[in-house]
C-alpha cells in the first residue's frame, strides 16, 4: 500500500500541481519579455510598460478589486447574519449551488436587463412605453456583476457555514450567553464566529480568489469597456496582434498577484479584528442590539435566492418563447422548435464526454488517495497543494500551460481539455469525498479483515457499497464543476471543442435570447440531473437492505 500511496502522490504532483507551476512559469517568462515565438529572448520590462499604457487599465484594475472584494464581503456578511438568525442544515440551497456560474449569469441578465422581467413588471407603474434607458447590466460600476457574484457564492458560503456550525455547540453557547444578558447576535459575534472562522477561512479565500479573477460572469454581467482585468487579459490573449501576448502575460501575472494581495489583506484584517475583538471581549459590555442587522440579512438572503429562482425560470421561459415583445410579462407565443433542432447536440455531446472522463478520473484518483492513507498519517502538505488550483486565478497559468501543451502536440484536443478541467474538478471531488470516507466506522473493515477479506476485497465489497451515496454526490459535484469550466475549455481546446458553457457565454453577447436560453438551460440542467441520480441510485441500490433499527428484513 505504500507503493500505491507513492504512486498517487506522484500522479497528483506531476499531473495536477506541476502543470500549474510550469504554466505560471511560462506566463512569467512572457510577462518579462521572453517569448521565442516572437523572436524575443532577452528579459525586459516592456510588457509591463505596454500593460500600463493600455486604455482603461486603471479602470479595469479598480473594477476588479471593487467587484471581487465587495461581492465577497457582502456575501460573507449576509451568510453570517442569516446563519445567526436561521439555524439549520440549509439543504434547500443545494439546487442554487449546482447551477453553473454562466447559466446563473445569463438568467440574471434576462431578469435585470432594461427589457427584462423586472422592467416588464414595473412598466404599468412607471408608465414606460419602451425599455428604460438604464444600464442595469454591463454598468460602469460593476454593480450587476457584484450582484451576480453574491447570488452565486452566497449558497456556497451558507452551506459551508452550516457544515462548520454542526461541529460547534451553538445552542449551548447561545443559552449561556443569554443567561449572562447577551443578545443572540452579540453571542454570535463574540463566541460563535471566532470559532467558526477557522473552519470557513479556506472556502472564503476560494470565493475571494474566484470573485477577483472571474471571467465568464464578468463577460455576461460586467462592464464591457473597460472590462475587469481578467476579461481584458483574455481579450489581449485573443487579439489579432500576437504582440499583445506580452502585455496579456503581464496582466495575467498581475491578476495572480492581485489574488495573493487580496487574500493577504483578508488575513491582515483577521489579525486586526482578533486584537480588537479581544479588547471588546475584555470590556465586558453587553453591546448593541444586532436584531435589525440580522433581520436585514434574513430578508436579503431570501430576496437574493428568490431572484436566483426567477433567473433560472427565465432561462426556461426564454428557451420556449417564440414571440415575446416588450412590455408583455409573458410570451405571446410559445414554441419548442429550438429544442427540437440539432444546433445544441454537438455542444451537449462534448460537455458530456468531458464531464464523464474528467469526473471518472478524478473520482478514481480520490478513491486511491483516500484508500492509500488508511492506517498511515495524512500527508498534510500534499493535501494543501490539492487546493492550489482553487486559489490560483485560471488566467494566471492557463496561457503558459497551453504553450507547454502546444510543444507537446496535445493542445486543442480532448486530452488537453480533460487534463485542464481535472485541475479544478479533482479538488472539489476530494473535498466532498474525504470527510465521509474518513468518518466510516473502521470496525466494519476490521470485521471483514477478520473474515479473511484482503484490502482490495474490503474496498470493493464493503467500503465502496457503503459509501455509494457520498461517492455519487462527489461525482455530481464534479459534473457541476466540469460543466461550468469556461477558460480551461477555451484556452486548451483552442476554440475547437465547443461546450454548452463556451457557447452560452458567446451567445450572451447579443445573440438571440431564445437560443441563449436553450444553451443556458441545458447547462443548468446537467448538474441537476447529476444530483438527481446521486440521490436516486443509492436508494435503488440499497432498496432490499435490512432495516437493522426496526429489526425487520
Amino acid at each position: 500500500m505504500s507503493r500505491l500511496r507513492g504512486a498517487v502522490l506522484a500522479i497528483v504532483l506531476l499531473g495536477l500541481i506541476a502543470p500549474i507551476v510550469v504554466g505560471l512559469a511560462e506566463t512569467a517568462c512572457a510577462a518579462f519579455g521572453v517569448l521565442p515565438a516572437l523572436g524575443r529572448a532577452e528579459w525586459s520590462l516592456d510588457p509591463w510598460r505596454m500593460l500600463l499604457a493600455q486604455p482603461g487599465f486603471a479602470s479595469s484594475l479598480r473594477l476588479t478589486l471593487v467587484t471581487g472584494l465587495g461581492s465577497t464581503l457582502i456575501a460573507l456578511a449576509l451568510a453570517v447574519g442569516f446563519c445567526a438568525s436561521v439555524p439549520g442544515r440549509m439543504r434547500w440551497l443545494a439546487p442554487f449551488l449546482a447551477v453553473p456560474h454562466a447559466a446563473m449569469a445569463v438568467g440574471l441578465a434576462f431578469v435585470l436587463a432594461p427589457s427584462g422581467w423586472i422592467a416588464r413588471a414595473l412598466t404599468p407603474l412607471m408608465g414606460w412605453g419602451q425599455p428604460p434607458d438604464i444600464a442595469s447590466v454591463h454598468d460602469g460600476w460593476g454593480l450587476a456583476l457584484m450582484l451576480g457574484l453574491v447570488v452565486k457564492e452566497l449558497p456556497f458560503l451558507l452551506l459551508v457555514m452550516a457544515s462548520g456550525l454542526a461541529q460547534l455547540p451553538v445552542a449551548r453557547h447561545i443559552a449561556v450567553g443569554r443567561a449572562m444578558g447577551y443578545g443572540p447576535g452579540v453571542v454570535w459575534i463574540k463566541l460563535i464566529l471566532p470559532q467558526l472562522w477557522p473552519l470557513i477561512r479556506l472556502p472564503v479565500w476560494v470565493v475571494l480568489a474566484y470573485g477577483v479573477s472571474v471571467v465568464d460572469m464578468a463577460i455576461i454581467l460586467g462592464p464591457s469597456n473597460p472590462p475587469t482585468l481578467a476579461v481584458a487579459v483574455v481579450r489581449w490573449f485573443s487579439a489579432a496582434d500576437v504582440a499583445m501576448i506580452l502585455p496579456a502575460s503581464a496582466g495575467a501575472l498581475l491578476q495572480a498577484a492581485l489574488v495573493v494581495v487580496c487574500i493577504a489583506g483578508l488575513w491582515g484584517a483577521e489579525v486586526v479584528l482578533r486584537i480588537v475583538g479581544r479588547w471588546w471581549l475584555r470590556r465586558g459590555g453587553r453591546g448593541m442590539s444586532w436584531a435589525p442587522g440580522l433581520q436585514v440579512a434574513r430578508v436579503g438572503v431570501c430576496g437574493l435566492m428568490a431572484l436566483a429562482g426567477l433567473a433560472l425560470l427565465s432561462l426556461l421561459v426564454w428557451s420556449l418563447a417564440w414571440r415575446w415583445s416588450y412590455p408583455m410579462l409573458w410570451p405571446e407565443r410559445w414554441s419548442g422548435g429550438l429544442w427540437m433542432s440539432a444546433m445544441w447536440g454537438k455542444a451537449l455531446i462534448h460537455t458530456l464526454i468531458l464531464a464523464a472522463v474528467t469526473v471518472g478520473l478524478s473520482l478514481l484518483l480520490a478513491v486511491f488517495w483516500l484508500e492509500a492513507e488508511e492506517g498511515r498519517p495524512r500527508a498534510g502538505w500534499a493535501e494543501a497543494l490539492i487546493y492550489l488550483p482553487l486559489l490560483m486565478p485560471q488566467i494566471g497559468f492557463l496561457y503558459g500551460l497551453n504553450v507547454v501543451f502546444l510543444r507537446a502536440g496535445i493542445s486543442g484536443g480532448y486530452l488537453a481539455v480533460i487534463w485542464a478541467q481535472a485541475l479544478f474538478v479533482f479538488p472539489y471531488v476530494m473535498i466532498a469525498l474525504s470527510e465521509p470516507w474518513r468518518a466510516l466506522d473502521a470496525r466494519l473493515l476490521r470485521v471483514g479483515a477478520a473474515l479473511g477479506a484482503g484490502r482490495w476485497r474490503r474496498l470493493l465489497a464493503l467500503r465502496l457499497p457503503m459509501l455509494l451515496g457520498p461517492i455519487l454526490t462527489a461525482a455530481a459535484i464534479g459534473v457541476a464543476v466540469s460543466v461550468a469550466q469556461y477558460l480551461p475549455t477555451l484556452f486548451l481546446g483552442a476554440g475547437r471543442i465547443a461546450t454548452l458553457t463556451t457557447e452560452a457565454v458567446t451567445l450572451s453577447s447579443g445573440s438571440d435570447r431564445r437560443v441563449t436560453g436553450v444553451y443556458a438551460s441545458l447547462q443548468a440542467a446537467l448538474p441537476f440531473a447529476a444530483y438527481g441520480l446521486a440521490a436516486l441510485v443509492p436508494a435503488w441500490w440499497h432498496r432490499n437492505r435490512r432495516d437493522l433499527r426496526g429489526g425487520g428484513v
